[in-house]
């Protein structure tokens, strides 16, 4: 897992305590653990959650924080002391700094003040720059343009490679909310699910996030959908917006399997995701479908610079619509071509086994590791993609001529 720095403040004044939360939302790096808003009892939270950073405003009573300074760097809190305040009065500066600050930034805090100041108190800490490592993991989201095209297949088995490697921890989040499966393709039986974190969203720490992943033997965690199907409406986009960002500040690979309605859930995930692969197969059905879901994502901004088309199950052998024929429909390149390989991807899948375990050396296994390779590396050469199409023809024109 990712190295995060964590965090405690105590602002007697709720409009900054909020300021700060809504920033640190944009920080990867950073968890807010605790909160407070006393300065008397800020010591208790202090010694009871042993953050790595304390954040002080000085601003409600500047004498009493100020003495709270010095108490925590007197204390045997091994922490950097951060002090905040919308004062620039040379003297109360030199005080916090002389009581034992470490860092003194004016409010309302800049974004970029704030993160070149984690990045001296690391260094501090002896945990280096923040250089490289800011920008947290990678988010992957995996969209099917129908269901059966095999995501969550994908999803799963995406993470599995990613896991062969030490320095990777990739989790998969399963947001088909009502008949995700992907606890099935690990063989997992699972306690908890997104669903309690959703539920203790005011007490959200690196505790319960452990507590409501489940690890499957070859390194991927997973966070599954909800276990019973009337709460798959519990959990809201801003929830999680907040999960993501504490995954994406622990892991170093988040993929995500969305469902198939492109609801608010889904989009809220593709905003914040660095790259989305949409699924389809080369039938009527999927390539109508890539048309009309490509036409909506181009609405939002975030989204639309991310997708890749990813087609799946190359060489099916009732597939009427050749590959050329598809890409003049649709007016697109692809990202990746995944061959069809049923026998061992059903048995990979009945096993409970990913396919890098279940068959390594399978045509299959290493088309999908190579697509792996390429999303992890982006200077890596694209294999299996065809140039663009500019021009679109009709879906109907695919049956003539092939």
């Amino acid at each position: 897992m990712k190295s995060v720095l964590r965090l405690v403040t105590v602002d007697p004044d709720e409009r900054s305590r909020n300021a700060l939360k809504s920033m640190l939302l944009g920080v990867e790096t950073v968890w807010l653990e605790a909160e407070c808003s006393r300065y008397e009892s800020f010591m208790d939270i202090a010694k009871q959650t042993m953050p790595d950073i304390v954040l002080i405003n000085l601003d409600s009573n500047p004498s009493r924080a100020l003495q709270m300074v010095g108490e925590v760097a007197r204390s045997q809190i091994s922490c950097a002391v951060l002090v905040v305040s919308s004062s620039q009065e040379g003297s109360l500066i030199l005080q916090a700094m002389r009581n034992g600050a470490r860092e003194f930034l004016n409010l309302p805090i800049q974004l970029e003040d704030f993160v070149s100041a984690l990045d001296r108190i690391r260094v501090s800490l002896g945990g280096g720059t923040s250089e490289g490592s800011s920008r947290g993991g990678q988010i992957i989201t995996i969209a099917g343009v129908a269901g059966g095209v095999g995501c969550t297949a994908l999803a799963v088995n995406a993470a599995a490679i990613l896991a062969q490697e030490a320095r990777n921890s990739p989790v998969v989040i399963d947001l088909d909310m009502t008949l995700g499966d992907a606890d099935v393709w690990l063989d997992i039986i699972p306690e908890h699910s997104i669903r309690d974190l959703a539920d203790n969203m005011s007490r959200l720490d690196y505790g319960l996030l452990k507590r409501s992943l489940t690890r499957h033997e070859s390194g991927v965690y997973l966070l599954p959908r909800p276990l019973e199907m009337e709460h798959a409406d519990a959990i809201r986009p801003d929830d999680l917006r907040r999960i993501l960002a504490l995954l994406k500040a622990t892991f170093s690979h988040l993929i995500v399997d969305t469902s198939k309605v492109f609801g608010r859930m889904d989009l809220a995930v593709m905003e914040v995701s660095d790259r989305i692969l949409l699924i389809t197969q080369l039938d009527l059905s999927c390539l109508r479908n890539v048309i009309r879901i490509m036409q909506f994502l181009e609405h939002f901004p975030a989204i639309r610079g991310k997708v890749e088309i990813v087609v799946n199950r190359v060489g099916l052998e009732d597939c009427d619509i050749s590959l050329n024929k598809a890409l003049e429909a649709i007016g697109r390149s692809v990202f990746w071509q995944i061959p069809n390989d049923y026998p061992v991807m059903a048995g990979a899948r009945n096993n409970g086994v990913p396919l890098c375990q279940f068959a390594p050396r399978s045509k299959l296994t290493r088309s999908l590791t190579e697509m792996v390779l390429q999303l992890s590396s982006p200077d890596q050469p694209n294999k299996g993609t065809e140039e663009p199409v500019r021009k679109r023809g009709g879906l109907f024109g695919l049956f003539a001529g092939r």
